[in-house]
């Protein structure tokens, strides 16, 4: 069969350095750092004492009060940005076939807070059960996707990709597959996660997973550097309208960029840590690179992974040198977390849109923070440190990986018009 194109024809974002797509867009740019200490709680008996949070975000400008009730901030950080994303694409749902409309989305975590709330009330009372009765339906991960669906009454494919920090690019790669298979026209994608809490500082903590440079926040994130000493939890969501490429172009639509390819690997090797040769890495890669039909020197910028952790760094930049050869050292690389932290299962969803808007503007974000060079990276590469850097971006790969040892990489390249 031939397989359809696809396209991406809306954008929403909120995020630690931006309330909107655009905001974000522009933040980036400017090297903007979203770490600052933690205001959602009492941190100061944390090893980590700061975090990458959502700053002016008034839930009632988006939901009544007895709305808000019934939800947990991942869920409300994916309507928001979904309502942004539908509103940009111009879609009027009047006009669609709505079986032929879905969401999948993606969070590693779910509703944390609400879990965590809910125990930590129970446990200070008297042992009787006094549960919430939203519990359940505010916590499950799926939600998400179900809230989208209900709102816009969106009937077509509808789930929830669970895969760690790859969750969102699993669920822009799912969608991808489903219209250019023809099972739908439309999907709202992306991911949501809200673990900036008291649970999630804690457990990353455990894991000793997180900087602790508490004394500077801002210039905590640093990838690459030879200081890195951890990544920065962050939160917020991103969201994606992916369009069936003659739908799009019917209807008037404006187009960000085509989608071309989607890989997923499994490490097969630890439950945290990555393969120490970047092996999951280079598959996923060159998986993605395949299924785009597309040779590694098509590629102009890799928004990677690059997590600010003394271990994933280095694996991801040695399987960067093993898939692009001597092309590795033509392309830019850069590491948007060190702008707005880890938002783990939806790190995918603003690193998809930083990479489509570095695709559709020719311009690359940088990775701020960068000190001290770390001799185990090799010179040559252009992680394009502390500067955006102009340059024609015809075609962007964006990775992401998750604990468990789940990869997953999507390319995004300029759409040409017949």
């Amino acid at each position: 069969m031939t397989l359809k194109r696809v396209v991406v024809t809306g954008l929403g974002a909120l995020t630690p350095i931006g309330n909107t797509a655009t905001q974000f867009w522009e933040n980036l740019l400017k090297g903007t750092s979203g770490a600052a200490p933690i205001t959602r709680f009492d941190a100061s008996k944390f090893k980590t004492r700061f975090a990458c949070e959502i700053k002016n975000f008034k839930e009632e400008d988006f939901f009544d009060r007895k709305e808000a009730r019934k939800m947990d901030p991942f869920a409300k950080y994916a309507l928001v940005v979904a309502d942004e994303a539908i509103k940009d694409s111009g879609i009027d749902l009047t006009k669609i076939n709505v079986d032929k409309a879905g969401v999948i989305w993606g969070s590693g975590i779910g509703g944390l807070e609400t879990f965590y709330n809910e125990c930590a009330e129970f446990v200070k009372g008297d042992g009787t059960p006094r549960f919430n009765p939203f519990f359940i339906p505010k916590m499950i991960a799926d939600i998400a996707a179900g809230h989208i669906s209900i709102k816009y009454g969106l009937r077509g494919p509808n789930f929830t990709t669970v895969s760690a920090c790859a969750s969102s690019t699993n669920a822009i790669i799912d969608a991808f597959n489903y219209i250019r298979l023809g099972k739908a026209n439309i999907f709202v994608t992306g991911g949501s996660e809200a673990a900036v809490n008291e649970a999630g500082i804690g457990g990353f903590n455990a894991m000793h997973a997180l900087s602790t440079r508490n004394d500077n926040p801002e210039t905590a994130s640093r990838p690459f550097d030879l200081d890195r000493d951890g990544f920065v939890l962050g939160e917020g969501a991103g969201a994606l309208i992916l369009e069936e490429r003659e739908h799009a172009i019917a209807r008037g639509a404006k187009i960000y960029a085509e989608v071309v390819g989607g890989g997923m690997s499994a490490d097969a090797n630890h439950i945290t840590a990555p393969h120490p040769e970047g092996l999951g890495a280079l598959n996923v890669m060159r998986s993605a690179l395949e299924d785009a039909e597309m040779d590694a020197s098509a590629i102009d910028y890799i928004n990677v992974h690059g997590t600010s952790t003394p271990l994933g760094d280095i694996a991801e930049s040695k399987a960067i040198k093993a898939v692009f050869g001597d092309n590795a050292y033509k392309l830019n690389i850069s590491s948007t977390k060190s702008m707005t932290g880890h938002l783990l299962g939806a790190a995918g969803a603003i690193e998809s849109i930083a990479s489509i808007l570095a695709v559709k503007n020719d311009i690359v974000p940088p990775t701020i923070n960068h000190f001290t060079d770390d001799p185990q990276f090799d010179p040559r590469l252009n992680f394009t440190f502390n500067t955006p850097q102009k340059r024609t971006v015809n075609a962007a790969l964006s990775n992401t990986f998750g604990f468990g040892g789940h990869n997953a990489s999507v390319i995004f390249k300029k759409h040409v018009a017949d």
